[in-house]
């Protein structure tokens, strides 16, 4: 709202300094700053309003230590950073931008998921919270929003590699790329790494390529429901989804700027994602979200995000992946949620496959998720937490390095 505000008052009044708005990044600095300030200000009032209502914690007996200690903390917490993620994106960002609409539904959507799951857990005192079936139809249903949305939506396009051509009288001429609809991709590591998802389906001849939104949808769906079921698996102990998702963010945020700049993006021979650029606003409001949020989710924390939280959080991170084209490098980028979904994965089915054998189902961790094989061998949680936190910033390291290895 403020965009539009200041971009009125430069056009008619010719305001001092009403042009700053027009930069991205000074209007991601404010965003970074008022969602921190909401977050750690707000985020308190939040948390003695859940203290108030007494929407703690239900903890489960996995025989941890001091896992009783943390039974009543509030939950639910994942609404700060809901707020103060939304407050800061209506004021600074173009909210007109379909990037931006894109991930203000994405967040409303997974937040009501979450926050359904966690009702249902505090007040109806069901620990299962909400059904398995109906949190991945949520899920599914985002999924084939974003991506017919992402496929269809007249704005939503890409341009073209730059072409160096020698002409007849033997000069170099640079061939700007055009701006087109495609269903491509970034496939990390490669030289010429575009990939287009008709691909898949070009084995089925000629005019299969008009299916192509059936696969690139598909794609969406498994990407959406992985990366948030990943977050939610991985907040698990005080302050590690939240601090690894900061860092994630972070880095999503330095691939958005790129992906979003013609000049940069040309000279790191990155795909241009034209009008991507706009969600530097909304992830700096994110990461400062987060940042905040952290502040009372260390341990011992004082506040749970909960599936509010967790859910919104791999939400998010899945759809700004896919729009700036890089969803193959979440296996890298988002390495913790994908290592503690495999581990409970591996754990669950080893254990059928053993007692189908044996009668006896084994185990490859003393406890799954990941993080919990961990405290099951002596560690304290901060520093368990801490050691992926420092395992995040090398996988965003070698996430960002991919722009240039290939």
């Amino acid at each position: 709202m403020l965009y539009y505000l200041f971009e009125f008052l430069e056009k008619n009044y010719d305001l001092p300094g009403a042009g700053l708005f027009q930069f991205i990044t000074f209007r991601a600095a404010l965003a970074i700053l008022t969602s921190l300030l909401i977050a750690t200000v707000y985020g308190k009032k939040v948390i003695v309003f859940l203290q108030k209502k007494q929407i703690g914690e239900t903890v489960r007996d996995l025989g941890l230590d001091g896992q009783k200690q943390k039974a009543g903390t509030p939950t639910m917490g994942g609404l700060i950073i809901i707020m103060a993620t939304l407050i800061p994106v209506l004021l600074f960002s173009k909210l007109d931008n379909i990037y931006v609409i894109l991930l203000i539904v994405t967040t409303i959507w997974m937040g009501i998921i979450g926050f359904v799951d966690d009702y249902i857990k505090v007040f109806k005192k069901d620990k299962e919270g909400l059904k398995g079936k109906f949190k991945v139809l949520g899920q599914v249903v985002l999924g084939l929003i974003v991506g017919a949305t992402l496929y269809f939506h007249p704005e939503v396009t890409m341009k073209e590699r730059s072409k160096t051509i020698i002409t007849p009288s033997f000069t170099v001429e640079k061939q700007v790329g055009a701006e087109i609809k495609a269903a491509k991709t970034t496939v990390p590591f490669l030289k010429n790494n575009e990939l287009d998802y008709s691909v898949f389906i070009s084995w089925m001849g000629d005019g299969a390529e008009k299916y192509t939104w059936v696969i690139f949808i598909l794609f969406v769906i498994i990407i959406v429901t992985a990366v948030s079921n990943g977050a939610n698996l991985t907040d698990g102990i005080d302050g590690l989804a939240a601090g690894s998702s900061a860092i994630i963010v972070l880095a999503l945020a330095i691939l958005t700027w790129i992906s979003g700049n013609i000049i940069f993006s040309n000279y790191l021979d990155v795909m241009y994602i034209p009008r991507a650029g706009e969600l530097v606003v909304f992830l700096g409001a994110f990461i400062g979200a987060l940042v905040g949020f952290l502040w009372y989710n260390t341990f011992p924390a004082q506040v749970f995000m909960g599936d509010t939280g967790s859910l919104t959080i791999g939400g998010v991170i899945a759809v700004v992946a896919i729009i700036i084209r890089k969803e193959l490098l979440i296996p890298v980028l988002c390495g913790i949620f994908f290592a503690e979904s495999i581990s409970v994965m591996l754990q669950v089915g080893y254990f059928k496959y053993t007692k189908k054998k044996t009668g006896e189902g084994k185990r490859v961790f003393l406890m799954a998720p990941l993080h919990h094989h961990y405290q099951k061998k002596g560690y304290h949680e901060s520093k368990i937490v801490t050691r992926f936190w420092i395992v995040g910033i090398l996988l965003t390291i070698i996430t960002i390095v991919t722009l240039k290895v290939r």
